[in-house]
């Protein structure tokens, strides 16, 4: 690991955790005040619904412009700014007079974590190798799922002494607390290893990156996955309170127990990797995703304990997959780290992105709607692994990260 002058390797892995944190924080924080927000601000579910939505699709788009930045500047500045404009967007989320506001300052924090998100996966490749960094990688996974179970538990309790707002005075002051730490950060990408050409010349890093195939193929297989979940995200508190009628309290219990389920996936990943291959590993995720799938859309709807029971088995799922996606991703990134990184973090949050839009959309029936995604999803996750496996888009590289 490059050398920190104020942060130990432990402090470095728990800075880590805590800013890969700030995603889930700022959308779980506030969900059990989504209905209320859309009595307060007079809004639909779709409107209210887009608070979320819009912040993943900005937060996909500027992990793009701020990779081939961090290659070119180093990862401290970019480091710094997001901090900045994220204290500062969610100070203005929680002052929001309106809905519309509000949607901006949920833009400007999106823009925010997405130079966090973008600098602290670099990070990880910058300071870790191998089976060192495989284990960084499921420690910071493990702990990050932290948030989504505790965030919603929070919000809940928030709500028992103020509204909405609470939430987003909450991230202001975590936020703020990130820039503290962000200015204590030594820089880990020497002088020598920047890209040195112009701003938007270094734009061109993406295509670079873009047009390796195998590796491209990899990350939208993986990717498709994420939608689910994030509809899950954009639905479970209409699910929950509208749908089966409990409380914002009796919802953050629910949303915590599902969320619970993702501490143990990086750690039954490291488990796992040591008795399956890669193929075995990725089999095994397709037949929990689909069996959760057709579950949730049999049974998933007769009451509320058999819905979190039907989903848990694809909340499971999703935890081992992202560290395993995530190290071989990164094992085939050689060079602009940076850049690629940001396209490793994009890809799923763009899927992540559409399955929120449809998580919302007027099914009529929530859990029907995403019963239908997740079988969706993972059925063309498989075609696409079908398509990798014959060789469609060249061998892997790395013997460690051949999935054919």
């Amino acid at each position: 690991m490059r050398q920190q002058k104020y942060l130990s390797i432990s402090a470095m892995i728990a800075y880590l955790t805590f800013i890969g944190a700030f995603i889930p924080l700022s959308t779980d924080l506030y969900l059990p005040a989504l209905p209320q927000m859309g009595n307060y601000f007079s809004a639909s579910e779709f409107l209210v619904g887009l608070t979320l939505t819009i912040f993943f699709f900005v937060f996909a788009v500027s992990m793009i412009l701020f990779g081939p930045l961090a290659d070119k500047f180093g990862r401290r500045p970019i480091l710094i700014f997001g901090a900045a404009i994220y204290t500062a967007a969610s100070f203005a989320c929680a002052v929001s007079a309106d809905i519309y506001f509000l949607l901006a300052g949920r833009f400007f924090q999106a823009v925010g974590s997405g130079a966090i998100i973008t600098v602290e996966t670099a990070l990880i490749k910058d300071c870790f190798r191998g089976q060192v960094m495989r284990k960084i990688l499921a420690i910071t996974q493990a702990l990050g799922v932290i948030a989504p179970m505790v965030a919603p538990l929070i919000g809940g309790v928030l709500l028992t002494f103020t509204d909405w707002r609470g939430a987003f005075c909450l991230l202001t002051i975590l936020g703020a607390i990130n820039l503290f730490v962000a200015f204590l950060f030594c820089e880990t990408l020497p002088e020598h290893k920047r890209y040195h050409g112009g701003i938007f010349r270094s734009l061109t890093l993406l295509v670079e990156v873009g047009r390796k195939k195998y590796f491209m193929a990899s990350l939208i297989m993986f990717s498709i996955l994420s939608a689910p979940y994030m509809a899950y995200l954009s639905a479970s508190s209409f699910i929950y309170v509208e749908f089966f009628d409990l409380t914002a309290q009796e919802y953050s219990y629910f949303f915590a127990v599902n969320s619970a389920a993702s501490i143990a996936g990086p750690i039954l990943y490291l488990k796992l990797k040591n008795i399956l291959s890669n193929v075995r590993l990725l089999q095994l995720n397709f037949f929990a995703a689909m069996a959760s799938g057709i579950l949730v859309l049999t049974v998933g709807q007769t009451a509320a304990i058999m819905f979190l029971l039907t989903f848990l088995p694809f909340t499971a799922i999703g935890a081992v997959i992202r560290p395993f996606a995530m190290e071989i991703l990164l094992n085939e990134a050689k060079d602009n780290v940076g850049t690629a990184s940001s396209i490793i973090n994009f890809v799923p949050t763009l899927f992540g992105s559409l399955g929120m839009m449809l998580g919302t959309l007027p099914w009529g029936n929530f859990i029907f709607g995403l019963g239908i995604i997740i079988t969706t999803s993972t059925a063309l996750s498989i075609a696409l692994w079908l398509l990798i496996k014959r060789g469609k888009f060249g061998a892997a590289r790395l013997a460690a990260s051949d999935l054919t």
